[in-house]
């Protein structure tokens, strides 16, 4: 989606809102199995003493899989949306977009907002266990039937208490 931003460039003060669904396509993470529909983003672009800002928030509600354990979970990612809209790329900055004439890609915009503030693990809960590495169990259902694991330079020590 192109926003025309001709009436507030050269107006100190002026505003543009925004209301927009943001194409999934772009946005594929491992983590993320499917989306539950298309992220809402909502917010406005304003001039400030001459330099664009874009502000708002970005919305998407996920179906996930643990990184830890592996279990399938809804998750909701809340993205803030703050950027600085300039007329000329100066420099390579990630954080400053630039006019294509009078307007800006509200899509490449946003997306690169909410990329940028993915997580890079998705977990269930912040206290999930995981996964036993012998056994495979689920950890967060509780302990599993393994025996823990001894440092093989302690083996020899092993011997001895299973004499007993």
């Amino acid at each position: 989606m192109r926003l025309n931003l001709r009436e507030i460039i050269e107006i100190p003060g002026g505003s543009v809102p925004f209301r927009c669904e943001l194409e999934t396509e772009r946005l594929d993470f491992p983590s993320i199995q499917a989306y539950k529909g298309k992220p809402q983003a909502e917010g406005r672009v304003y001039n400030e003493a001459g330099v664009l800002h874009m502000e708002g928030q970005l919305r998407a509600e996920m179906t996930c899989i643990c990184d830890r354990c592996g279990t399938e979970f809804d998750s909701v990612k809340l993205t803030q949306l703050d950027a600085t809209i300039v007329e000329k790329e100066t420099e390579e900055n990630p954080e400053l977009f630039v006019l294509d004439g009078d307007e800006i890609d509200l899509d490449e915009i946003l997306s690169t907002l909410f990329i940028l503030d993915m997580e890079t693990k998705f977990l269930c809960r912040e206290d999930c266990k995981g996964l036993c590495s012998t056994c495979g169990k689920n950890l967060n259902l509780g302990p599993c039937g393994c025996r823990k694991q001894i440092d093989p330079r302690f083996a020899v020590l092993e011997q001895l208490l299973d004499k007993e």
